[in-house]
């Protein structure tokens, strides 16, 4: 049952002797009673709903500051690896890009050390050239001059052949 502020207002009683009917107001006073009762009841079911719903949203509130400075954090730790690994992948360039600097300075060096080496084995190639004909130039020299001792010697096999021949 429900009782109105307006039930209230308008309620009346039938008048006796006394005053007011007394099984009336005992009546009314019942259903009063009965309607405050269940109204305290349900404003008590209700307060104890709003606090699990405040403890609920305070949880909800602690898990989304919980998620919010994690989200910060996530986002400032990949933030830092993209700084670190950005440091990284220049080290790694810079390293690169010096040792291929060393390899080419490395293989012009190699170069210019065979180059020298040809020039060098050319130089040979060219006093050995002018050493050998200057031999073979001397000794055409001696083959080509006639010596005095050479003419005599060949005098002497010449008439030692007669001589052997005539005996």
């Amino acid at each position: 049952m429900s009782v109105s502020k307006i039930d209230l207002l308008n309620k009346q009683f039938s008048r006796g002797m006394l005053g007011y009917s007394r099984m009336e107001v005992d009546q009314f006073m019942l259903e009063l009673a009965e309607v405050l009762g269940d109204a305290a009841d349900g404003q008590k079911d209700m307060r104890k709903k709003i606090k699990r719903l405040e403890k609920s949203l305070k949880e909800y509130r602690q898990r989304d500051e919980t998620l919010r400075d994690t989200l910060m954090s996530t986002q400032k730790m990949v933030e830092d690896l993209k700084v670190t690994a950005s440091k990284e992948a220049q080290l790694v360039m810079d390293e690169a890009r010096a040792k291929a600097d060393a390899t080419v300075q490395t293989g012009h060096n190699r170069l210019a050390q065979i180059h020298e080496e040809i020039e060098a084995l050319k130089r040979q190639r060219l006093q050995f050239e002018i050493q050998l004909k200057g031999l073979l130039k001397s000794h055409l020299e001696m083959l080509e001059t006639s010596d005095p001792e050479r003419e005599k010697v060949e005098e002497l096999e010449s008439k030692l052949k007669y001589l052997k021949k005539v005996d």
